[in-house]
């Protein structure tokens, strides 16, 4: 009771950052596990590498609709609304998997999975979209609301937007351990549930509580207007799109089944260490704004500091994964190769996501904000697809080598396409 009321005695748009955060957080906690938890059991049920890949593909696909016209539909009808759709689609998907055993088809999964990515790229495209509405306001001494009209606006927007991503991605690695954790103790179908039973609650605990004009825009957006007509969303959305095909192309399906059938460890052990890898590249990403303060003070003071930033960082990913390649052929030990080049990766590929994330939000009109995120985030998942798909035809083929050698070419790509993004000059003449 004492937490309730210290609740209600926050400031409005405080307590709106935090439900959206809450929202957000549980639904990435099984969003996570249920991704570990497919994984996991089909390739117990003996599924190879690219089944397992396809079962997500609809997923994935679906993710792609769902943020190019997810955005549009959120600056019509509200982000509170969109949050809520989203978490209500990802309980009907998690009811579909509580058929008995002989009915989880790979057809079957699959329509459940096209649900799923529809609910979660529904779901993270609001909760990104809302930050910029409450980020225009800051907190005086008292508490109280006031027009964030000063420079530390962006710094403020920056630590929200790598506060909620970054945690995010801890819960996603948790969901990850507690996937492989609930499978083994109480089966797929008692997991499942106890997922669903989860989110019922954060529903209505949405329903009632969130703002319900939260990020509508002023003037309703014409549906031809889901595509971006910016110059700097354009070009982010083409490096982000290279930067999440290069993560998945081998760490999706390649890098877990390699675990599993070539290290030879147990499912828990799969779950675990990949949960403790995303735990890891959460906290960094969290604390990517003071990291990246610190190592670019050279591109900050720079005219192009936007350009110079993530392309900087994002040829550091891609010698470390260059490495880690180097390392699988050499005569070195496979697993400690992985090991040492995991947490380097974890840390600058936590620095590039971040960075980008704030950059949309950066970039993003401030009247109908979930347009243009709504527009990246698609770049995002047809990313995730496409290093999906190429995740099981590579290592099925021609080994995880070739998936990690695949993803230094895409990262490389990304960064040169990140050079060409406009100032913060440039961008705001854009905007006049």
């Amino acid at each position: 009771m004492q937490m309730i009321e210290k609740f209600k005695q926050l400031p409005e748009l405080f307590r709106q950052y935090l439900l959206v955060t809450t929202n957000y957080w549980c639904f990435t906690l099984t969003d996570g596990a249920l991704r570990m938890l497919v994984v996991l059991y089909f390739y117990q049920l003996g599924y190879g590498a690219l089944e397992i890949a396809l079962l997500f593909v609809f997923y994935e696909f679906f993710g792609v609709v769902t943020n190019l016209f997810g955005g549009w539909l959120g600056a019509r009808i509200g982000l509170n609304r969109t949050m809520n759709i989203g978490l209500f689609i990802q309980v009907l998907a998690l009811a579909m998997l509580l058929v008995p055993q002989v009915y989880l088809t790979v057809a079957w999964v699959m329509a459940a999975q096209a649900l799923s990515g529809i609910a979660k790229d529904l779901n993270k495209m609001s909760a990104k979209s809302a930050v910029k509405s409450l980020a225009n306001f800051k907190f005086d001494d008292k508490g109280q609301n006031a027009l964030a009209l000063n420079a530390a606006a962006e710094a403020r927007l920056f630590k929200l937007v790598a506060v909620l991503t970054g945690s995010k991605n801890t819960l996603k690695g948790v969901g990850f351990f507690l996937g492989g954790v609930l499978l083994a103790l109480l089966g797929f179908q008692g997991a499942v549930l106890v997922m669903l039973l989860l989110l019922v609650a954060i529903l209505i605990l949405s329903l009632v509580r969130l703002k319900q004009d939260l990020g509508k825009a002023k003037n309703k957006p014409k549906f031809k207007q889901i595509f971006s007509k910016s110059r700097a969303i354009n070009i982010l959305s083409a490096a982000r799109l290279f930067l999440f095909c290069a993560r998945d192309v081998w760490f999706v399906v390649a890098l877990p089944v390699y675990l599993a059938s070539e290290i030879g460890w147990e499912h828990e052990w799969v779950g675990g260490f990949l949960a403790t890898w995303v735990i890891i590249y959460g906290l960094v990403q969290s604390g990517a704004p003071n990291l990246i303060n610190r190592f670019s003070a050279k591109a900050a003071n720079a005219s192009n500091k936007e350009a110079k930033m993530a392309c900087f960082w994002g040829l550091v990913l891609t010698l470390i994964t260059a490495l880690i390649a180097l390392g699988l052929v050499s005569e070195l030990s496979a697993f400690w190769v992985l090991m040492i080049g995991l947490a380097g990766f974890a840390v600058a590929f936590a620095i590039n996501s971040s960075l980008h994330s704030f950059l949309i939000v950066h970039y993003a009109s401030d009247d109908g904000v979930s347009l243009d995120v709504g527009f990246y985030y698609m770049a995002n998942a047809m990313g995730r697809l496409l290093g999906t798909l190429m995740s099981g035809y590579l290592y099925q083929s021609y080994g995880l080598e070739a998936c990690i050698g695949f993803s230094v070419g895409l990262l490389f790509v990304a960064s040169m396409i990140a050079i060409a993004l406009p100032n913060q000059e440039t961008k705001a003449k854009q905007t006049a």
